[in-house]
């Protein structure tokens, strides 16, 4: 079936044809513009630190300016007791070769520390030269038993503004976010990740070190203008599209292990093609599980299954001529996650230990919301992970039925929107952070009315069929208003940043989606229109019920128990979630025979099979 709406004709297309294999000095070619290593006293030859904790393991990475011929390689984490600093760990700092231009080292030291107590705070210590150099920060308690759990959203820090960030620094020490996420593009120069991410640490580093934060880099961060990352294979040329990297191998690995050595250990940690590591994982923090997935490490490139002709499609991930059929992109055997990663999210969806919401973090959002990309309009963009929709459709069931909450970015617009699989608004939430100085600007922009509009502040809100078929509903985003907006006026390029409050007494979430240049302590300081919002974690799996179980009861004492409920003809867990009272009453999409747990995995759980179906 073609697409019915009245889209615009064909655009200017930036590619004709995929360009030849680069030669390698052609690969390093610096560009003009590139962020300069400063020299620095031998006392701060430690530019930041950055954490997670889960589960009781310690991870922390320490960056540091490069090291001089004879100094000393030795680098120690202390933790503060009482009046005194002993040793929690000793490391060396690596100095792998980027194989960049300049030949840049990493000069990372990282640190790990088993059986750590994450019920209490401590001041920590790195230190480095045999003691010239330090750098300190807190190690935050769990906030466990904190009744909401803040957490700070970032994307997109563009090379056009190498200016530190005092403004959002001053807002976010008022904000105090206890996790910081960073979905991607910390850094914009393709070749010289390092002396970008030594200027990402002095704009950033001063609320990064006392709290945890998640780092996942996306193309800009590993030197090309999109990432499908295919696997690990080779890409020939710096745009991507044919799939894999475009850098040398051993710059993508020393990116990622500047960026996410701290996390979580990986759950599966096979390297892909090449000896490219992984970094998907699991966090628990503050009541909050959470799901960091590499959304473009598997996916398929777009310039190779598809084949599109260039007279339809010049540039092979924009589709910009109406006369296409969105069902004949769903290429079989392409990949968005992968297998890997949906085992992941399948598994981490069922376990609910020490946790009261799920949400996952990612690169980007699971449909196309961006009709408008520096002025060209385009119908769909396979960059989003709209694409390929068999693929997102497996993703968006795996998240909904752990009820989860979706925060990513990466598409330099501001949004709140709600995926549909079989009907709108049937699945988890998302919220598309804006970018932090948004140089690139994208629109909502919808030629065709909304299936049902929403009434709000902005117009175009409601029910739409994106450009691959895919059901979305847009709550509200945050066009740019102005272009190239000035320094002194960020917010009038939609550039800013996102909160997200976890209420775990409630079971609310509240998104927030906050401007640049506006100070949030300020009577009165506003968001972005149409923020902020604030949702059910039911919200994130509004499937409508055929019938309902019989109630269930958890094992005495258990106040807040897990449930899951498992279909028994296909043996599909139908979905699992910790309720908010011992007694629960679950409900199905189809007539049939089921089994209900209640209870705290995995000692104390009441199982009840052959449970039939009845209607209210």
């Amino acid at each position: 079936m073609k697409h019915t709406l009245p889209f615009a004709t064909l655009a200017a297309a930036l590619l004709l044809a995929a360009p030849a294999p680069a030669a390698p000095a052609q690969r390093a070619r610096p560009r003009q513009n590139k962020p300069e290593i400063p020299e620095v006293a031998r006392a701060d030859a430690i530019c930041f630190a950055y954490y997670t904790v889960n589960r009781g393991v310690l991870k922390l990475t320490a960056q540091l300016y490069p090291l001089k011929d004879g100094e000393s390689r030795a680098a120690k984490l202390e933790i503060k007791a009482g009046r005194n600093w002993k040793t929690a760990a000793t490391t060396r700092v690596t100095e792998e070769d980027y194989n960049n231009y300049r030949q840049d080292k990493t000069w990372t030291a990282h640190f790990r520390v088993e059986l750590w107590d994450e019920s209490r705070s401590a001041p920590y210590r790195v230190s480095a030269l045999d003691g010239v150099a330090t750098y300190e920060g807190t190690l935050r308690a769990n906030p466990i038993g904190k009744r909401e759990l803040v957490v700070a959203a970032f994307t997109g820090n563009s090379n056009q503004d190498r200016r530190l960030k005092a403004d959002l620094i001053a807002n976010l020490k008022a904000q105090d976010p206890d996790l910081l996420f960073f979905s991607g593009d910390q850094s914009y120069d393709h070749v010289d990740h390092l002396g970008a991410w030594l200027l990402f640490g002095r704009q950033f580093g001063e609320i990064i070190k006392d709290r945890p934060m998640v780092s996942i880099p996306d193309d800009h961060d590993i030197g090309q203008g999109n990432l499908w990352g295919a696997g690990g294979k080779v890409s020939t040329n710096a745009a991507g599209d044919d799939g894999g990297y475009f850098m040398p191998v051993e710059y993508v690995k020393a990116v990622e292990r500047a960026q996410t050595w701290h996390l979580p250990d990986p759950v599966d940690p096979a390297p892909v093609e090449r000896g490219i590591g992984v970094y998907f994982t699991a966090l628990n923090w503050g009541g909050v599980s959470f799901a960091i997935l590499e959304d473009r490490k598997f996916k398929t490139g777009p310039n190779g299954p598809l084949q599109l002709k260039p007279q339809f499609a010049p540039r092979p991930d924009w589709v910009t001529n109406a006369d296409y059929d969105p069902k004949s992109l769903d290429v079989p055997g392409a990949n968005l996650l992968g297998a890997r990663q949906e085992k992941l999210l399948k598994a981490w969806g069922e376990d609910w230990s020490g946790a009261e919401f799920k949400a996952v973090l990612s690169q980007t959002i699971f449909s196309y919301a961006t009709h408008i990309s520096q002025g060209n309009r385009l119908l769909a963009d396979l960059d989003s992970n709209g694409w390929p929709q068999s693929g997102r459709r497996r993703a968006v069931n795996l998240m909904r039925r752990c009820f989860a909450f979706h925060i990513c970015g990466d598409q330099h617009l501001g949004c709140v929107a709600q995926y549909g699989l079989d009907d709108w608004r049937d699945a988890s939430l998302a919220f598309c952070v804006p970018s932090i100085v948004n140089y690139y600007p994208r629109k909502w922009l919808p030629l065709g009315p909304a299936t049902r509009a929403i009434a709000g502040p902005l117009p175009n809100l409601g029910d739409y069929t994106e450009g691959f078929g895919n059901k979305l509903t847009m709550f509200t985003y945050a066009n740019p208003t102005a272009f190239p907006a000035p320094l002194t006026n960020l917010a009038a390029s939609a550039s800013g940043h996102g909160l997200v409050r976890f209420d775990k007494a409630a079971r609310k979430i509240t998104i927030e989606c906050w401007p640049r240049g506006v100070d949030v302590t300020q009577p009165g300081a506003k968001q972005y229109p149409g923020w902020p919002i604030t949702i059910d974690q039911a919200d994130n799996y509004r499937r409508k019920p055929v019938a309902w179980l019989p109630e269930v009861e958890a094992p005495a004492g258990i106040t807040a128990p897990v449930v899951q409920v498992v279909d028994e003809r296909s043996g599909e867990v139908v979905y699992t979630l910790r309720a908010k009272t011992p007694r629960f009453k679950p409900w199905v999409f189809a007539d049939g025979s089921y089994t209900a747990k209640i209870g705290e995995p995995p000692a104390r759980v009441k199982t009840l099979t052959r449970q039939r179906t009845a209607q209210p």
